[in-house]
């Protein structure tokens, strides 16, 4: 039979699993009564923690602001988790002390058991840069304007920042994490453009407190709309390249996120794409394995020759060599 300490730290670990339950919903997961319930509850009170009672169709029970916190209460598979992404957590500035800092908390309040798992695998995981595809160094972004931009988006508060040195107003509706970059996708309440903005580039003003009605964003999906706009507005620097090759074919080669391209006849088309820095672009124009001219910038041009100067190198080492 279960004790009464242990039903209450089960009843305590289903209060934190979700905002509210009704007392016939506990009763059922503890396999008890609807006044055992009640019973419980008291007790918990009387040991100051902050369950309150909703009255009502829709009232339960649920886990009150304020008093002492509920111990930790985590099954196999959710401390796995917890440590496994508290590990993976890369992209925010001193997120490794913070997350040294949780882990030394799961430690002093799981049993022995789970603090055994959760030490191996710390141990065991290791995470290598995700970033790979550029040459530019991986941004972070400071926890304190996340945090401000999430109560922005749950608020539906408008959001004033400087983005890049210029000033803008958004509706901020979602953050998205893609490629160790946090993006906010947003509309201008003004021009009605839709945007997906670098978090790294934010610089946050004072609060609106002004709230907006939301809207849905074009095409429904936030993770697509976000990756096509990142190829023509997320990146460091930008290129234009005169392609002579159908535009399917480019599409074909190039990921969405990569590039827009634009058809110009039935054996060209335009390539609108960008990256971290100019040598990334000139490497991935390269990758195409098409003719290609750069309408802009001319500084793309310059990289191209440092480029094929190395590559020409390569091919003469490399032949001089086999013919030995």
């Amino acid at each position: 039979m279960v004790t009464t300490s242990s039903r209450l730290l089960s009843l305590l670990g289903l209060l934190q699993s979700r905002p509210l339950w009704s007392g016939p919903e506990l009763a059922e997961r503890l396999g008890v009564s609807v006044r055992t319930v009640r019973d419980d509850v008291a007790r918990l009170r009387d040991l100051d923690y902050p369950v309150e009672a909703l009255r009502g169709a829709a009232g339960g029970y649920r886990l009150g602001p304020g008093g002492r916190l509920p111990p930790l209460l985590l099954d196999d598979e959710e401390a796995v988790a917890v440590a496994v992404g508290l590990r993976s957590a890369q992209g925010l500035v001193g997120i490794e002390d913070s997350r040294a800092r949780v882990l030394v908390k799961l430690e002093q309040v799981l049993p022995s058991r789970l603090r055994d798992t959760v030490a191996a695998l710390e141990a065991a995981v290791e995470r290598a840069r995700e970033d790979t595809s550029t040459d530019a160094a991986d941004p972070d972004v400071d926890p304190d304007v996340l945090r401000e931009v999430a109560g922005a988006i749950r608020r539906h508060h408008w959001l004033r920042f400087t983005y890049r040195g210029e000033p803008a107003l958004v509706e901020p509706y979602r953050l998205l994490a893609w490629q160790r970059r946090w993006y906010l996708v947003g509309r201008d309440p003004q021009r009605g453009a839709w945007q997906a903005l670098r978090v790294d580039w934010m610089v946050l003003s004072h609060p609106t407190g002004r709230r907006f009605e939301p809207q849905q964003v074009p095409g429904g999906d936030w993770s697509a709309f976000t990756v096509r706009e990142v190829a023509s507005s997320g990146w460091a620097v930008h290129a234009r390249l005169r392609v002579r090759a159908p535009a399917a074919q480019v599409l074909e080669r190039i990921n969405p996120a990569v590039g827009v391209v634009e058809a110009l006849d039935d054996g060209s088309c335009v390539l609108i794409t960008g990256a971290d820095s100019l040598a990334t672009v000139a490497v991935y124009a390269g990758m195409l394995g098409v003719d290609f001219t750069v309408d802009s910038p001319p500084e793309l041009v310059t990289e191209l020759a440092r480029l094929a100067v190395v590559y020409t190198s390569a091919v003469r080492g490399s032949s001089a060599g086999a013919g030995r």
